[in-house]
């Protein structure tokens, strides 16, 4: 089961929080001991693309831990006052320095044991120039027999990375979702 961070002081006022379950709730939370904020802790939401062009897709090589050095698609974390495809456009554009037209929501993936959600959209490249950002070792293109499985950084990026594979031979694609355990 995860385990959230602990909140030890106020985000309001810098008082020490203590952890109790507040009136008309049911789960324990951070709550300030002196002005009495609560502090919920959410999961956080990852937000990326599977960037295609004609028939590869594009992966990008991690110049950051975790899994520095192994593939991934273009994502990351959402920002305050983003939506979620708002996000991975930006994440896309970040990492890979890749120009996208978003093809709708792909996958959504709950990894509880981390705290996080990952939302993946399929994206068609405008063209095969790229300019990866400082997260990025190098961005390729890949045939699904090309595509390096057993480098593949996470867990979300390769159920994804299926789901398209398999959707593209049946013809349709649909909106998958899961959890990761």
């Amino acid at each position: 089961m995860f385990e959230p961070r602990r909140i030890k002081h106020c985000r309001v006022c810098g008082s020490p929080a203590a952890y109790r379950v507040p009136t008309d709730d049911t789960r324990e939370r951070a709550i300030c001991t002196a002005c009495g904020e609560i502090h919920y802790e959410n999961p956080l939401n990852v937000v990326g693309t599977v960037p295609v062009w004609r028939d590869q897709v594009l992966l990008c090589r991690r110049n950051i831990e975790p899994r520095r050095g192994l593939w991934t698609l273009p994502a990351g974390f959402l920002e305050l006052g983003e939506s979620t495809a708002d996000g991975a456009v930006r994440e896309t554009v970040e990492e890979a320095g890749a120009r996208i037209v978003l093809d709708g929501l792909f996958t959504v993936l709950n990894v509880v044991r981390v705290g996080q959600v990952h939302f993946f959209y399929r994206a068609t490249l405008q063209d095969t120039r790229f300019d990866p950002g400082p997260e990025t070792i190098e961005a390729q293109l890949f045939r699904e027999d090309e595509i390096p499985w057993d480098e593949i950084a996470f867990r979300t990026v390769r159920d994804t990375l299926r789901h398209f594979f398999d959707d593209r031979r049946s013809g349709r694609f649909g909106v998958h979702a899961g959890d990761i355990a």
